[in-house]
C-alpha cells in the first residue's frame, strides 16, 4: 500500500553536530549524497549545542576498553533491547514473505556491519532494518538519537520509529531500506501517512515513503545519511510499549528504583541508557520482561502500583512519546524495607493492567559496601581499581590465555572466550545467585559489571571471565563443571562436558 502526497511546511536550522557524527562514523559510501537529487521538502537550517557534539563523539568512539571488547565479541553478542526483541502483537503479525535474516558484525562505536553476497532482501536480526540490494554490498549502520534532531520534526509529523545512519560501499546497489516502526496500526493504517526524515549536509528533507506494513516503513534510497520514519495520523496513535527498570546502587538498606515507560523505539531506549549512564547516581539494569501487554496511547493516563505499598513518584503520568526530549522522565519507587514486591502499570481509564513484574531479592540484592571493602582489602595495601578495570582485566586475561597443565601431566585448555559466551547464553534468570553460590563471586563485582555493561549476555560473560581469571590455570571446562554441577541446568553441564571432551 503506497502513500504519496501531503508534505508539511516546516523549518529547521543547521545540524553541525550531525555532520560531525557522520564524519566520525566513517566516510564510506557518503559520496553518494551528491549523486542523487534532494528530497521534496527542504528544511531550513538549525543549530546544535556543544553538549550534543560531546555526546556524538562518545556515541561514535566510546571508551577504548569498550571498543576492544565489542570488536572481540562482535559475532557473539545479541541486542538486549529494542524493536527486534519485542514480539509483535496480534494486530501486527505480518503476512508478508519472510526475509532472509542476517546477523551483523558489531564494530567499535556501536556500529553494525553486514556483508551481503548477492541480490535479495535481507533483515538485520539485531535492529530489524530490511535492506533490498541488487548485488554484493557491504553496509555499515548505527543507531542515532532523535533528540538531536528535535527541531526538524514539526507538527503534524511525529516520530514513528528508530533513526539510523546508513552507509554502503556501493550506494547504487542498495535500492531500498525498510525501517521498523513502533506503532500498532490495528487495521487503521488508512488514516495514517508515513514519510522519512532525511538529514543532508546542513539541512534535511521529508521524503515520501514507498510503502508501509504492520511493522516497517519502506523508503527508496536517494542518498545515504541519517534517516528515520515519521508519521501523521488523523486518529489517536497507539504504540507498542516497553517498561525498563533500573535500581539505584548505594549503601542504604532501603531500595530505590527508576521505572521508564517508553515506546518500543531503539533510539528512545538508547537515550534512556545514556541518561542513566551519565546520572549522578549509580544504577544497574534489572532484568525483567519489558513488553507491555496492552498498547500505550498518547494522552492517556497511567499509574504505577506497588504491592506491598511503596512511595511512588509521580503517582500517575500522562503518556507521551519522549523520543524528541533530551530529558527522559521516569517514575521513582522507594521502599524502606528490602522485601519482595510486585510492580504493575495500570491504565486509569479502563483499570487494565498494561505491564506487571515480580521483583525478588535475588533481582536486586546488594551487600554492604563497607564490609565487602574490608574483606577484599584484608592483607593487602593495594588500592582498588575503578569499575572499568573489570573490563580491562578481562581483556588482558583473554589476551594471555594459554594452555595449562592439569593433574597427571595431561594438558587441558582453559575455556576460551567463545566457549564462555556459549555458556553465558545458556544461563537463565538465576545466574547471579549461581555466580555467588557456586563460583564464589561477590555481588559488588557483579554490580560493577552491570554498571558499565548493559547487555545481559555480556554481563554473564564478564562474570565467567572474571572467574576464569581468578582460577588461572584451573579455569577449565572440568573445573567449571564441578563448580556448577549442583545448580546449573542440564544444557550447561552438557555443553561443559563437550568442551572437556574437545580438550
Amino acid at each position: 500500500m503506497s502513500l504519496r502526497g501531503q508534505d508539511p511546511d516546516s523549518g529547521a536550522e543547521s545540524l553541525s553536530s550531525d555532520e560531525k557524527e557522520a564524519a566520525a562514523s566513517g566516510a564510506e559510501g557518503e559520496g553518494s549524497a551528491e549523486e542523487h537529487p534532494t528530497g521534496e521538502d527542504s528544511l531550513e537550517k538549525s543549530s546544535s549545542s556543544s553538549s550534543d557534539e560531546e555526546s556524538d563523539a562518545e556515541e561514535s568512539h566510546g571508551g577504548r576498553s569498550d571498543e576492544e571488547q565489542e570488536e572481540k565479541e562482535s559475532l557473539l553478542c545479541g541486542n538486549e533491547s529494542g524493536v527486534n526483541c519485542l514480539p509483535p502483537c496480534e494486530h501486527c503479525r505480518s503476512g508478508n514473505d519472510r526475509k532472509e535474516q542476517v546477523t551483523p558484525r558489531r564494530l567499535a562505536g556501536k556500529q553494525y556491519l553486514v556483508q551481503l553476497d548477492a541480490e535479495g532482501t535481507y533483515q538485520c536480526s539485531f535492529t530489524g532494518l530490511i535492506f533490498e540490494v541488487t548485488g554484493a554490498v557491504k553496509i555499515t549502520y548505527s543507531l542515532l538519537s532523535w533528540s538531536k534532531y528535535a527541531n526538524l520534526v514539526k507538527k503534524p509529523w511525529i516520530v514513528g520509529g528508530p533513526l539510523f545512519n546508513v552507509r554502503c560501499d556501493s550506494a547504487a546497489a542498495l535500492t531500498s531500506i525498510q525501517f521498523p516502526h513502533s506503532l500498532c496500526l490495528s487495521g487503521h493504517g488508512a488514516g495514517m501517512a508515513f514519510r522519512v526524515l532525511h538529514v543532508k549536509g546542513e539541512g534535511a528533507a521529508i521524503e515520501p515513503s514507498a510503502d508501509y506494513s504492520a511493522s516497517h516503513v519502506k523508503w527508496v534510497v536517494s542518498s545515504l545519511s541519517p534517516v528515520g520514519p515519521l508519521i501523521q495520523s488523523q486518529e489517536p496513535v497507539q504504540y507498542h510499549g516497553a517498561v525498563i527498570l533500573y535500581k539505584v546502587v548505594d549503601e542504604h538498606p532501603s531500595l530505590s528504583f527508576r521505572v521508564y515507560v517508553a515506546t518500543n523505539n531503539d533510539s528512545f531506549i538508547k537515550d534512556i541508557s545514556r541518561a542513566v549512564k551519565h546520572s549522578k547516581k549509580k544504577c544497574i539494569k534489572i532484568d525483567k520482561p519489558p513488553v507491555c501487554q496492552k498498547l500505550l496511547q498518547k494522552g492517556k493516563k497511567y499509574r504505577l502500583v506497588c504491592e506491598p505499598e511503596a512511595e511512588v513518584t509521580p503517582e500517575e503520568i500522562e503518556f507521551v512519546d519522549g523520543s524528541l526530549l533530551k530529558l527522559k522522565s521516569y517514575i521513582e519507587v522507594y521502599l524502606e524495607k528490602p522485601d519482595d514486591f510486585t510492580l504493575s502499570l495500570v491504565e486509569l481509564e479502563s483499570d487494565a493492567t498494561v505491564w506487571k513484574a515480580k521483583l525478588r531479592e535475588s533481582d536486586w540484592i546488594h551487600y554492604d559496601q563497607n564490609k565487602n571493602e574490608q574483606k577484599r582489602s584484608a592483607g593487602s595495601v593495594q588500592k582498588r581499581k575503578p569499575a572499568l578495570s573489570i573490563l580491562e582485566e578481562d581483556n588482558l586475561c583473554s589476551k594471555k590465555q594459554k594452555t595449562s597443565n592439569s593433574a597427571d601431566g595431561v594438558k587441558t585448555k582453559k575455556l576460551t572466550d567463545q566457549q564462555l559466551m556459549m555458556i553465558a547464553k545458556l544461563f537463565g534468570r538465576q545466574w547471579r545467585e549461581i555466580a555467588i553460590e557456586c563460583l564464589q563471586m561477590e555481588m559488588r563485582d557483579i554490580e560493577q559489571i552491570q554498571a558499565v555493561e548493559e547487555e545481559v549476555n555480556m554481563q554473564k560473560f564478564l562474570v565467567l571471565s572474571k572467574w576464569r581469571e581468578r582460577e588461572k590455570s584451573n579455569g577449565t571446562a572440568e573445573a567449571l563443571y564441578r563448580s556448577l554441577s549442583e545448580k546449573a541446568s542440564y544444557e550447561i553441564l552438557q555443553a561443559l562436558q563437550g568442551f572437556s571432551a574437545q580438550s
